[in-house]
């Protein structure tokens, strides 16, 4: 597929080179007039469809780059083309709703761009003195998230799940949420994603009707290196746009940031540099702050992001996993168990944690309230054996006081997304944080403990557990099924 790039830059065909050796991936090219830049775009073929990308300079005639299309049909003397400038993402109202692979071309086969312009991928942090020094929690409707594990503004989360588990889905309802609650525009980034789920995320979004303010940028799992490496960078081009150009809060969306790591380290082993320890590249610490350090808030808008990320061989002392942990201020772990319990979003409170949740950022209730939350599940996660054995009545008043209260509370932080009416036939609901925090204060208080569990499960404020009983209505009993079924739909690794 030809790159889209700018017309002036594509016209600008004066300095021309010779390929000395095609190695795979990696291709030497010698220039006689003068040698390209670092990060130069040059194309190559007889209709100019292979790009290649300079990363080093390796004497005063040669340049050594990555490709970053297959290099079929490229041989030794066929002539290359510098461009005159670097790889290009384009910006502007025009690529909202629409869906891009790394070079800006739009494979959504809904016609050509319109307003638009390009820009460098390459581009710098924020300096410190336009970063927002403020530590703002980021909202985000859904009460087990705000409560327990605040996400903060301009920060980074990492999302840990395996297939099946709902991440997808969990995914989707915060992009709807940040559409209609924060009035902001959702980016997600696919690094080395299967075709099947692209397309999939794609219809699901278009579905759910939260394209209209989104936009999705893949490197897939079957394209070169190079080109999954960079698609992270184009897709933070667009999204510092929006940022900076528009004054919108961005929520970028990475899939998967462990395969950004992992493309660096194929492109280091082809360009020769020396394996690090567990054979990652020697830059790997660099490489990940220069794409992650251009995630931030400043005093026009912010950028959060949620990455999820996988723990090769679940070893958290991997150097990939411990390089991404630094750059986190939340982790959310999604637990399959939870999810088999029909608990969804089946996040695993006491695994999940976040640096937001200090007294000095949520407020001493706030983190008084959560403290004794993840304490009264803990010691119900403690109990839980002796239950399985003894049975709950060998247990004294006072602990089973503390597995009712737990009970109630799993159920009352679950909660029916917007993005999965059409799975459930529950209508979505966005909690507000007050709502969410004075509903686990009084289910604490033991105000509830007369209530069946059931009138706490998939509701949205606790009033309307209240609603529940006078009614009669108890649909808990009958909704586990189909909430498998939700996270079922969320088949991603």
């Amino acid at each position: 597929m030809v790159a889209s790039q700018d017309p002036e830059q594509s016209s600008s065909l004066s300095n021309t080179g010779l390929v000395v050796s095609v190695r795979g991936s990696v291709v030497d090219i010698r220039f006689d007039r003068y040698l390209p830049p670092i990060y130069s775009l040059l194309r190559a073929g007889d209709e100019q469809q292979i790009v290649i990308e300079v990363l080093a300079q390796r004497d005063a005639c040669h340049v050594r780059g990555i490709a970053l299309t297959p290099t079929q049909g490229l041989a030794r003397g066929m002539t290359v083309n510098d461009t005159g400038g670097p790889l290009q993402a384009p910006v502007g109202k025009g690529i909202v709703s629409r869906m891009f692979d790394v070079f800006g071309n739009t494979i959504d086969r809904e016609g050509a761009l319109s307003d638009v312009q390009w820009r460098s991928v390459h581009r710098s942090p924020p300096p410190l003195a336009r970063r927002s020094t403020r530590a703002e929690v980021f909202e985000t409707g859904i009460k087990v998230i705000d409560v327990l594990l605040p996400l903060e503004r301009g920060g980074k989360a990492g999302l840990f799940g395996g297939a099946g588990v709902g991440k997808t889905v969990l995914l989707t309802e915060m992009i709807h949420n940040m559409i209609g609650h924060q009035e902001g525009i959702s980016i997600f980034c696919g690094i080395g994603e299967r075709c099947r789920e692209g397309e999939e995320l794609y219809r699901e979004m278009k579905q759910a009707g939260v394209l209209q303010n989104m936009v999705m940028i893949f490197g897939q799992m079957n394209e070169p290196p190079g080109s999954r490496f960079r698609v992270g960078h184009a897709a933070l081009t667009m999204a510092e746009y929006f940022r900076d150009d528009e004054h919108r809060d961005v929520l970028l969306l990475v899939d998967n940031i462990f395969r950004f790591i992992q493309a660096g380290m194929e492109v280091s082993g082809l360009m020769g540099q020396m394996p690090s320890r567990l054979g990652y590249q020697p830059t790997l610490g660099t490489e990940l702050s220069q794409l992650e350090e251009r995630i931030s808030n400043t005093d026009t808008g912010a950028i959060t992001s949620i990455q999820a990320v996988y723990v090769p061989a679940d070893d958290f002392t991997d150097p990939a996993a411990v390089h991404t942990f630094s750059h986190l201020s939340s982790s959310i772990v999604l637990s399959r168990k939870r999810a088999s319990e029909g608990l969804y979003p089946a996040i695993d409170p006491l695994q999940s944690s976040s640096k937001m949740a200090t007294p000095g950022i949520v407020g001493e209730r706030h983190y008084l309230l959560a403290q004794e939350i993840r304490r009264t599940l803990a010691q119900y996660a403690q109990l839980k054996d002796i239950i399985a054995m003894l049975g709950l009545e060998q247990l004294s008043s006072e602990d089973r006081k503390v597995v009712a209260r737990a009970r109630r509370l799993d159920r009352f932080l679950t909660q029916p997304f917007f993005t999965t009416e059409q799975f459930t036939g529950l209508k979505g609901k966005l909690v507000s944080l007050d709502e969410a925090l004075d509903g686990c204060e009084r289910i604490l208080h033991d105000e509830f403990e007369d209530y069946p569990e059931s009138a706490l499960y998939m509701i949205g404020t606790v009033d309307e557990a209240k609603r529940k009983k006078t009614t009669g209505a108890a649909p808990a009993a009958a909704a586990p099924a189909p909430e498998v079924e939700q996270g079922a739909d969320a088949d991603e690794s």
